[in-house]
């Protein structure tokens, strides 16, 4: 995916994407390549941030990117944040951080 110039989301917390605080998975770190955007940005306390807000955050995103996580649930919440912005066409990695630790031969960025 990156390989073909498309972007991947990291939805993950700074902390764990930066393999600084991993209390889910045995392997810290994340996708070589992948930005994070920790999901915090797009939620406050009454769920999703306005949508100008939303549409701030995926600024940088186009239609075809794809978004992840540590297993590919809040990459989904994150999805929905950036439909809500008008943001569509995004894809996710469902098995995210967990599915691609289990191969021992892929990369891992800290």
């Amino acid at each position: 995916h990156l390989a073909s110039g498309r972007d991947l989301y990291d939805v993950r917390a700074a902390d764990r994407f930066a393999g600084l605080n991993e209390t889910v998975d045995p392997v810290a770190g994340h996708i070589p390549g992948a930005r994070n955007l920790p999901i915090g940005t797009l939620t406050g306390p009454d769920g999703f941030r306005p949508v100008d807000e939303l549409a701030a955050s995926f600024a940088s995103a186009q239609p075809g990117d794809a978004l992840s996580c540590g297993s590919g649930i809040t990459a989904s919440a994150a999805m929905l944040a950036a439909e809500a912005s008008g943001l569509t066409g995004l894809a996710l990695y469902a098995g995210s951080w967990s599915d691609w630790i289990t191969d021992p031969n892929r990369p891992v960025a800290r």
